[in-house]
């Protein structure tokens, strides 16, 4: 089997290249390639945007939260941000294991199967209920864990009250991100835009009523922006599955027939591809969040001074975790029709848009880096003081690792089209926990950078994974390698 497979992924490549040199040799093989790379690049941005713009607003409402709660003063921001960041822990992993969903459903459609569609999609809602249970006990004892990781315990009171609200934004979530991934699998998630949209007013408008107790609501602190959060993400959850059940072509799918017959082929292939997901999404994201926990040992101003500078880069992320889902689409499209060369000319035009828009954000970072660091903090307390000079300079750091972080979010993204998760997740391991955060304890506290060394840390950890990923993906290529299809336990035949 393993034979055959080789045998037709090496003449379908043969077919490619002397297709090209017949182009080459009568003078049409460069208006070829540059009509090849129009049509992907117009693939790439159509389906590429409405995900980067529901990115964006999903990070909008964050910022929103850590704002408002800014202006109650340094202590409840860095309250607040150790329960997110205990919180974020639970999400990106549930997030991640969820993530396979998004190939899978893209290499189903791609191979015209729409029942696999819906039994992957189905199956992914199943996993998201059993992801978030135990996730739900830790977050009950936020307190206990932030003792035990010796952060400052003036912080634990606002810490737990944001937690008491927040966690229960967890369940509504991962399974609208399940349901994104459906529409994005059938190369349309504007819908998943629009309902993400809609959200960030209304997320504002609670967290200004329930934080600071206007338009009539009760004043919560803390505790109101957990009930804007996930009040805001129950009501997006019910709109997109709305949209799933009843507007054409997403109808069709009917996503939610059957609902507990399980499928258990796909029940394992979402964890077998899901969980090395989950790793990669822990080991960049552990990394990030881990540093707040070591700003906790340097105190209360590093921490919201890092909480205040993470939101930029994490704001300009959000484009290349935009154009990640969208090559892992592409891709995983290109795999389900059997198609070697389109899949990875899809992942190559996806790392040269990320180059050129992460250079573009590196430039955007270096301009504005004080104006945006204010807008988190009221200037006429004099707790705030210490805090906006150490944000800006960890901003400009921020500069440093825009392009090597957009390239190795992109190259996750196009190796997930692949099923190729295992390696990437050894890859993302060394990166950012051997080497990006051992050279940044050093830097941090042998070489008594404190918050600043942390930083350099992140420089070098994004720069060793992206340039591994990168390799991985080409190394791929050169094998001209595809995963073997996914048979369901009753495909072709089974209704369900």
């Amino acid at each position: 089997m393993h034979l055959r497979c080789s045998l037709q992924i090496n003449a379908r490549l043969e077919e490619i290249k002397n297709m090209g040199n017949s182009a080459t040799v009568s003078g049409r093989g460069p208006r070829l390639i540059s009509e090849r790379w129009r049509a992907e690049l117009l693939a790439l941005f159509r389906l590429a945007a409405p995900i980067v713009a529901t990115q964006f607003a999903w990070v909008a409402m964050l910022i929103t939260d850590t704002a408002m709660i800014g202006h109650l003063g340094p202590k409840p921001l860095a309250g607040a941000t150790l329960s997110l960041m205990v919180f974020y822990l639970g999400y990106v992993f549930c997030f991640g294991v969820t993530m396979a969903t998004a190939a899978l459903a893209a290499q189903a459609y791609g191979a015209r199967k729409p029942r696999n569609v819906r039994r992957v999609i189905r199956q992914g809602l199943w996993v998201t209920i059993i992801l978030v249970t135990p996730c739900l006990i830790l977050f009950s004892q936020v307190t206990p864990l932030l003792g035990a990781l010796g952060q400052p315990q003036e912080l634990f009171g606002y810490a737990e009250a944001y937690m008491t609200t927040l966690k229960w934004c967890l369940l509504p979530g991962i399974a609208f991100s399940v349901l994104r991934n459906f529409v994005s699998a059938l190369g349309r998630p504007a819908p998943a835009f629009w309902v993400m949209l809609a959200g960030v007013p209304i997320n504002a408008a609670l967290d200004y009523g329930l934080i600071f107790g206007n338009f009539g609501l009760p004043r919560l602190g803390v505790t109101g922006a957990g009930v804007a959060t996930t009040t805001v993400n129950i009501v997006m959850f019910l709109s997109l599955a709305a949209i799933a059940l009843r507007r054409r072509p997403f109808a069709k799918y009917e996503i939610f027939a059957r609902f507990w017959r399980p499928d258990w082929t796909y029940f394992r292939q979402i964890f077998l591809i899901g969980l090395p997901i989950a790793g990669i999404s822990l080991m960049e994201a552990g990394f990030f969040i881990a540093a707040v926990f070591v700003m906790g040992w340097i105190g209360p101003i590093a921490i919201a001074a890092h909480m205040i500078a993470i939101q930029l880069p994490h704001l300009t992320f959000m484009m290349p975790m935009g154009l990640a889902q969208a090559a892992t689409v592409r891709v995983g499209q290109a795999v389900g029709r059997r198609d070697v060369a389109g899949a990875y000319h899809s992942g190559w035009v996806a790392f040269v848009v990320t180059l050129a828009v992460m250079a573009v954000m590196t430039i955007v970072i270096l301009t504005i880096p004080e104006l945006f660091a204010s807008l988190f903090l009221d200037a006429s307390r004099p707790d705030t003081a210490a805090v906006l000079p150490l944000a800006i300079s960890l901003l400009f750091l921020a500069a440093f690792f825009q392009l090597a972080d957009g390239l190795q979010a992109v190259a996750a993204g196009a190796l997930r089209g692949l099923n190729d998760t295992a390696i990437p997740m050894v890859i993302a391991g060394v990166s950012y926990w051997g080497v990006g955060a051992g050279s940044g304890l050093w830097f941090a506290f042998e070489q008594n950078m404190g918050a600043r060394g942390i930083w350099v840390g992140f420089i070098v950890g994004l720069t060793c994974a992206s340039l591994v990923l990168v390799w991985r993906f080409a190394h791929q290529w050169r094998r001209g390698y595809l995963p073997p299809p996914v048979r369901s336990h009753d495909d072709p035949a089974h209704k369900a």
